[in-house]
């Protein structure tokens, strides 16, 4: 076997894995590495989970796909749960993040073409934006180096540098009809917007008669140490999408809306084959009684603060690796000083694996229910990278002239 025949759109890892159990990685060599990137924050309740896998093969024994043309039990009663532990009204399900995204988009622009503005169907975006990578999603983003070759780029969106109300404000024109930002950045480089910022985006909103979008495709579903990180910050916003953790590692996206802002969402405006099938919903069900459990998102919150308060340890210790430790919860960066690659390499031959971001920024993003052992275990590790990195950091001492 070899890669030959895969489009070679991924820079892959020569590193394949046999099986996964919590937050363990077992290769097909038989080494066992520590997993910090969670497929990129889609293992969120690690891997193999019980609840998780055995309601996926109970579902799989008796509907797979029925198809949106019926009611499918198992995604009303999703739904249902997403609206009670959010600002919600209405929820589509989907199967990727940027097909949530997508419905989010359009959703926004719908609600003011109903309401007699069809004119409004800009976007306020904001740099180091990633919102996915389909047509739409990658101008929402504004990131050159995915936009480039595939031609004219989507047109609607307006870009300005990341926290700068005032940037928004001089963008907000006749045409503009949401502004749309992820609460914490993730790949942008784990950067996290102050609350007053988000206040202001909210204010603004009502002001102008816009409506506030969340991209929550990698902050939520407990990552944040809240169920959605939006709820850390007092601001809720119209429309939200999710992703990634929402079925604890089987595909699957949703976007939620306000009832007034999903108002033009009427019957034929939107759809999705697989979306909501029985067995993504399924896991989503069971991913959220996991993380509906007393104690769960707490715990969470402790195990991030003790994680960052011992990789700030570890950044006074190596400044010449690491400039800064970034984050909320367990989506936490770490910029660096040397090329964030050479990081990642480096803890990967500790065994430890972790997923570069914008800004020079190693993410690290455990499953959420990684322990304190564990966290000790990838400080050891990160520490034994570090040490190697300044090592060779260093300059070759001349021996003394014989």
């Amino acid at each position: 076997m070899s890669t030959a025949h895969l489009l070679p759109a991924f820079a892959r890892v020569d590193l394949a894995f046999e099986k996964g159990e919590g937050c363990w990685l077992t290769a097909t060599n038989g080494e066992r590495y520590l997993d910090f990137t969670s497929g990129v924050a889609v293992n969120a309740l690690g891997h193999a989970h019980p609840k998780v896998a055995d309601a996926i093969a109970a579902q799989a024994h008796k509907a797979i796909h029925v198809s949106n043309l019926f009611r499918v039990p198992e995604q009303e009663k999703l739904a249902d749960r997403l609206c009670a532990e959010t600002f919600a009204d209405y929820v589509f399900f989907c199967n990727s993040g940027a097909e949530a995204m997508e419905g989010a988009i359009k959703t926004a622009r719908k609600f003011q073409a109903i309401n007699g503005r069809p004119e409004r169907y800009r976007i306020v975006t904001f740099e180091g934006a990633f919102h996915g990578r389909t047509l739409a999603t990658l101008a929402a983003g504004g990131q050159k180096k995915y936009l480039e070759g595939f031609g004219p780029v989507v047109e609607g969106f307006d870009q300005v540098p990341f926290g700068d109300l005032e940037a928004v404000k001089k963008v907000i024109g006749p045409n503009t009809a949401a502004i749309l930002i992820e609460p914490i950045q993730g790949e942008g480089g784990v950067r996290v917007p102050s609350n007053q910022f988000l206040k202001s985006l909210r204010a603004l909103c009502d002001k102008e008669g816009l409506l506030l979008i969340f991209d929550e495709v990698q902050t939520g579903m407990g990552r944040s140490g809240e169920l959605f990180a939006y709820q850390r910050t007092s601001v809720e916003p119209d429309i939200m999408a999710l992703a990634k953790a929402l079925g604890g590692g089987f595909p699957v996206g949703a976007f939620l809306a306000t009832k007034d802002a999903g108002a033009g969402m009427t019957a034929g405006t939107h759809g999705s084959t697989f979306g909501g099938n029985p067995l993504a919903m399924a896991a989503g069900n069971a991913t959220l009684d996991v993380m509906l459990a007393p104690g769960f998102l707490e715990r969470v919150r402790r195990i991030g603060l003790l994680f960052k308060q011992r990789l700030a340890e570890i950044k006074d210790r190596f400044p010449t690796i690491i400039t800064e430790v970034r984050g909320e919860g367990l989506l936490l960066g770490l910029r660096c000083a040397i090329p964030n690659g050479q990081l990642v390499d480096a803890l990967r031959a500790e065994h430890l694996l972790a997923v570069g971001a914008g800004e020079n920024v190693v993410r690290l993003v455990p499953p959420l229910i990684v322990t304190e052992t564990e966290v000790g275990d990838a400080m050891g590790m990160l520490e034994r990278a570090c040490a190697r990195l300044a090592r060779e950091q260093e300059p070759v001492k001349q021996g003394a002239a014989g």
